[in-house]
């Protein structure tokens, strides 16, 4: 696969629902998600997130986005190999995010497109847009993300609903009947062609408002997303109990 790949790893939020035993906030990004296996040391969240796209060589630059001031802290969750530069594999690098998720997603494609010319080159073709707070991403989801992008220009993974959704009203009275066979839960890393997302996202800083994610956007300013299979394995992380 000759295109060239980058990723984008959102880590700059405040995880304000996640809270440690004493009720104090917590990075969720930053914590240890267990005791490591034989000699390999023990991955954060972050960590484990950032390691399962360095292993792609497709993949030339990773960028992560962080609170402002906060690179030192998010480098010090990284595996020691990907804390600074080193032969072979993905370059790391870090931003400032921003007050909500699109503008974090945002500053970073901004920053993918600023590296024209720079040491760490290149302005990638395709981007992948990940939750730093999904560590248990699979190689196989991450393959098929890239290989669905190239074809499409637009993908994201689905993974199917188990249970039947209700559309409720005022007084929570059930509106319509949602068909589960209709519907699938959106999951990271989504991928695009990056000139066009970086576009879909400058028009929708333009506008203001929020969005779901990225495939919003894109529906919004650029056309259809299609969808691989999700994995459900592929959890994110919200709450203390999700580490477990």
């Amino acid at each position: 696969m000759g295109a060239s790949f980058a990723v984008v790893i959102t880590a700059a939020g405040s995880s304000a629902r996640m809270r440690s035993v004493t009720g104090a906030p917590v990075k969720k990004e930053y914590l240890p998600l267990g005791p490591g296996i034989c000699d390999r040391e023990p991955l954060t969240v972050l960590g484990a997130a950032v390691s399962a796209f360095a292993a792609f060589d497709e993949i030339g630059l990773i960028v992560i986005t962080v609170p402002a001031g906060g690179e030192a802290a998010a480098r010090a969750a990284l595996p020691r190999d990907l804390r600074g530069a080193r032969a072979g594999g993905p370059a790391v690098l870090f931003t400032d995010g921003g007050p909500t998720r699109r503008a974090s997603v945002y500053r970073a494609l901004s920053f993918l497109n600023s590296r024209d010319g720079s040491p760490t080159p290149c302005v990638p073709s395709w981007v992948l847009i990940h939750d730093g707070a999904r560590p248990w991403v699979g190689a196989g989801l991450i393959r098929r993300v890239m290989d669905a992008v190239v074809q499409h220009a637009a993908v994201i993974p689905l993974a199917p609903l188990l249970e039947t959704p209700k559309e409720i009203g005022e007084g929570g009275f059930i509106l319509k009947h949602l068909r589960r066979s209709n519907l699938g839960l959106a999951q990271t890393p989504q991928a695009f062609a990056f000139p066009r997302i970086l576009q879909a996202h400058e028009r929708a800083a333009e506008r203001g408002g929020e969005y779901t994610d990225d495939a919003e956007i894109w529906g919004e300013f650029c056309g259809p997303v299609a969808t691989v299979a999700g994995e459900r394995g592929n959890r994110k992380i919200t709450y203390a109990e999700d580490l477990a």
